[in-house]
């Protein structure tokens, strides 16, 4: 089986719970405060982990007590941490949620994360045909174009998650095999196009996240439609993670898209059930089971 190689952030999420949102100026009692691992990257790399991936995780943390606790999370998850880089100079990315209302807002500072570069070399030595790259936009996005290029160029195929939302060059859109923004990312990757209008530009590359309404693709005939679980929903963050950690995996079995989609919308359902953007991500034999009632 191939092996999933996610390039991308490492943090560390501290979440504040509320009952209400602070407005600018404004100042409220909090409920609780945790500290939890994350960083987009780390998350898809755990989520794969769990739904059974065999997982490699490629990316940067400081040498403060943060980086170490995250290395030492990655390896209790049978991630493999070999190239996981600390970064003497630098302090470990960090991730400020706020849960409140039923959502979460989060402001991320990328640290370590702005750390991940690489030569062609390195690129040679990590990558090669029995590798399947999952990335996302906390590094820098000089990366994230040379990373794409070469897996295009080397027939290696790539999923972007184009979060958090940012301008991308159109050859990335182009070089990448799977691209799955959410709604808002989507309007704001296509100049505000409608969704049906770009799915049709993007048959079986482009799936588009829309929380509780589920998740649209083209098939190249017609835009197909894989609706969310009903959930009991505790905490959103990482839901998005755990869609692309658990697609990459279903995929890599040669799984056709619409399997692989609704396979990982069950999974990124299930995970808003537990608190933690890791910490509600389900195992292989949880999401089976739950497909079996959907």
């Amino acid at each position: 089986m191939k092996r999933i190689v996610v390039i991308g952030s490492i943090s560390m999420d501290l979440v504040v719970t509320s009952d209400k949102r602070p407005q600018a100026g404004e100042t409220v009692i909090g409920e609780s405060f945790r500290t939890v691992p994350g960083g987009k990257g780390a998350n898809q790399a755990i989520a794969a982990s769990k739904l059974g991936g065999t997982v490699q995780m490629v990316g940067c943390v400081g040498s403060d007590p943060f980086g170490q606790q995250v290395v030492k999370n990655f390896k209790r998850h049978d991630v493999d941490v070999t190239h996981v880089q600390i970064v003497q100079e630098e302090v470990t990315g960090t991730a400020h949620i706020v849960l409140a209302e039923g959502d979460n807002s989060i402001v991320v500072v990328q640290s370590a994360n702005k750390r991940v570069v690489f030569t062609d070399e390195e690129l040679e030595h990590l990558l090669d045909d029995q590798a399947f790259v999952l990335l996302q936009l906390e590094i820098p996005i000089e990366t994230v174009k040379q990373v794409t290029a070469y897996c295009k160029e080397k027939g290696i195929p790539v999923l972007l998650n184009p979060a958090p939302s940012q301008p991308l060059p159109p050859e990335v859109i182009e070089d990448v095999t799977y691209l799955t923004p959410n709604e808002h990312e989507c309007r704001d990757l296509f100049n505000g196009m409608s969704v049906d209008d770009v799915l049709k530009r993007y048959p079986n590359k482009l799936l588009v996240t829309e929380g509780v309404h589920g998740v649209r693709f083209h098939d190249g005939r017609d835009v197909r439609h894989v609706p969310a679980i009903r959930a009991n929903v505790v905490d959103t963050t990482g839901a998005g993670d755990t869609f692309n950690g658990a697609l990459a995996v279903s995929l890599i079995e040669q799984d056709d898209l619409e399997t692989a989609v609704r396979f990982a919308v069950v999974a990124s359902g299930m995970s808003v059930e537990g608190f933690g953007a890791q910490g509600g991500m389900p195992t292989r034999q949880d999401v089976q089971q739950r497909l079996e009632r959907v």
